[in-house]
């Protein structure tokens, strides 16, 4: 039985002539301009005043002691900061990009194992990353102390520590970013570009170097974008590691002793670090066009034939196997340990079952599980309402102001989150019109505000992958046959896009869950999420339990790409 569309009635009718004014597509995102602007805008603004307004009047002498060479200290985590991003996003680019030229170009042993395993790290957020790495290669790490014991050395032969450290755990954590952007886009790469440059007289390398790496430019941009802020915003590692000065680390001195007027002066410069960055990659992608205009079929792998290959093959590919695995294993195996007996020996001496169950039945150890399900959820509900509308309003509708619109939303994206947490603390601290006039700063809601503002970006973005690449004209039909915009988008639109939301809605609830740098900013002791928690039971030696969060953190996240993977057709990128 087919729907009645068309109707009599006057308020209907009404109605379908508001929805059809070219002007109504102002009405639709006047509320997304408001909500960017209270809680995007105004926070940035107000953290930038923060740093100038001193005592009611206007200075910049927060500026001038930030950059005094008389006291350096913050020039000098502004140079660590920059100095680990590059390096993150280089070491990062080289495995990732290799690795996906490696699995998409050729077919050898243990490839398609390797093909699992190499989005495990995925698996493993910063914080536990830099766990499990800690337990493995640190100087109390199970593998130096075996290797101690094993030459009976006098100390341990290598360790984990410093600005080397710190890239080991990002490159790890952070590779699969490249990997999966490069992976796609390889996949789309012509062969016969290169069989014919090669004709022409072209090396390996010199193709690689002119036809290859120019087509997987777009791919390289995206990911470097996303290193570069999230090593940036890192935390854990340079402090495990014994790096002294990182921006992060010195906005979160600068907040826990006091000083709001520098907190605000720091986070406004990391910002500005952050968009020239972005602004720099921007311009670097838009020199040329990369668009693939071939019509060759997309590349074939290459079998390795030789026996002497094949052989090499299968050993670095169980290597790599015992690489991608061991930081997961490591971690499973400490969170069966009993706290506090873990010491001098090489393994945990004790093993019990209590942490899994204290998850679960103890009140006090369930509560940051709740409080991070709770928080995620309640934020994960505006972001899909605000995100969806912005996605649909930026790719079906025309109106002035598109461009200002994607830079409001992406602009936390490219932001660290110590610079969100900073510039709500800044806006919301006092009572203002957009808080409801109430003190959102030591309340339940600051968490989920930020979770809303970092994580918009990724149901904005996989909605309108999804969008684009829909058929408008299935939409136009339902219009033409009378139905109202909400009747076509409801009945229509959202269905054929639900894979997209859903594959963004996934992985902003899992961010959210997991989400530390913003958190440790923010938090009450009432709402300690999962996150901070780990970080409190890791510096009270309570290892087990830590690693138990860990454990339930990796177990969610890997059902969430499960379930991302099969809704949106194996595209794991979709969402990113």
């Amino acid at each position: 039985m087919k729907p009645q569309l068309q109707t009599t009635n006057p308020q209907v009718k009404t109605w379908q002539s508001i929805t059809s004014s070219r002007y109504f597509v102002y009405v639709l995102v006047a509320p997304l301009f408001l909500v960017l602007l209270a809680y995007v805008v105004y926070p940035f603004y107000q953290t930038f005043m923060d740093g100038v307004l001193i005592k009611g009047e206007y200075s910049f002498k927060n500026y001038a002691k930030f950059f005094s060479l008389e006291h350096t200290a913050n020039l000098e985590a502004l140079w660590n900061s920059i100095y680990i991003s590059v390096l993150s996003v280089i070491s990062c680019g080289i495995v990732g990009v290799a690795m996906a030229f490696l699995l998409e170009r050729y077919e050898f042993p243990g490839r398609k194992i390797l093909m699992v395993l190499a989005l495990v790290p995925m698996a493993l957020p910063p914080l536990i990353g830099v766990l499990s790495f800690t337990f493995l290669y640190g100087e109390s790490g199970i593998i130096p102390r075996a290797l101690k014991l094993l030459f009976h050395l006098d100390k341990v032969p290598f360790s984990l520590k410093g600005i080397w450290g710190v890239i080991m755990v990002h490159t790890f954590t952070m590779y699969t970013y490249f990997y999966m952007t490069a992976s796609a886009a390889i996949k789309g790469l012509d062969p016969s570009l290169e069989e014919a440059a090669a004709s022409l007289g072209a090396g390996r390398l010199y193709v690689w170097r002119r036809v290859i790496l120019p087509m997987l430019t777009p791919a390289l941009i995206a990911s470097s974008l996303l290193v570069f802020m999230i090593s940036m915003a890192s935390y854990t590692a340079p402090l495990i590691f014994g790096i002294e000065r990182t921006m992060t680390m010195q906005i979160y001195l600068s907040r826990t002793n006091g000083s709001l007027d520098m907190a605000s002066t720091q986070s406004t410069i990391l910002s500005v670090v952050s968009i020239l960055f972005l602004l720099l990659m921007r311009w670097y992608q838009g020199r040329r066009n990369y668009q693939n205009m071939s019509k060759g079929i997309s590349v074939h792998r290459t079998e390795v034939k030789s026996a002497f290959g094949k052989y090499v093959a299968i050993t670095l590919s169980v290597i790599g196997v015992i690489i991608l695995l061991l930081p997961i294993f490591v971690l499973i195996l400490i969170s069966f340990s009993v706290d506090g007996t873990w010491t001098v020996q090489i393994l945990p001496p004790q093993y019990t079952m209590s942490h899994y169950l204290d998850l679960f039945t103890d009140s006090k150890t369930w509560k940051p599980i709740l409080n991070s399900f709770k928080m995620s959820a309640i934020s994960v509900v505006g972001i899909v309402i605000f995100g969806v509308a912005a996605a649909y309003a930026m790719v079906r509708m025309k109106f002035k102001g598109k461009f200002l619109l994607e830079l409001l939303i992406m602009l936390p994206w490219a932001l660290p989150g110590t610079v969100v947490a900073v510039n709500l603390i800044s806006a919301f601290s006092e009572r203002s019109v957009f808080s409801f006039n109430q003190v959102l700063i030591g309340t339940f809601w600051i968490l989920p505000l930020a979770y809303f503002v970092r994580h918009l970006p990724l149901v904005y973005r996989s909605t309108s992958a999804t969008l684009i690449q829909m058929d408008a004209s299935v939409e136009e039909a339902a219009r033409n046959l009378g139905a109202s915009w909400w009747y076509s988008f409801r009945r229509v639109v959202f269905p054929m896009a639900l894979s997209g939301i859903l594959a963004g809605t996934l992985l902003a609830f899992v961010q959210g869950i997991g989400e530390f740098v913003s958190s440790i900013l923010l938090f009450t002791t009432k709402t300690v999420p999962i996150s901070v928690e780990i970080f409190q039971r890791m510096y009270a030696f309570d290892f087990g339990t830590a690693c138990a969060y860990g454990v339930l953190q990796i177990v969610l996240i890997i059902i969430v790409l499960f379930v991302s993977r099969k809704i949106t057709g194996d595209n794991a990128g979709s969402a990113i």
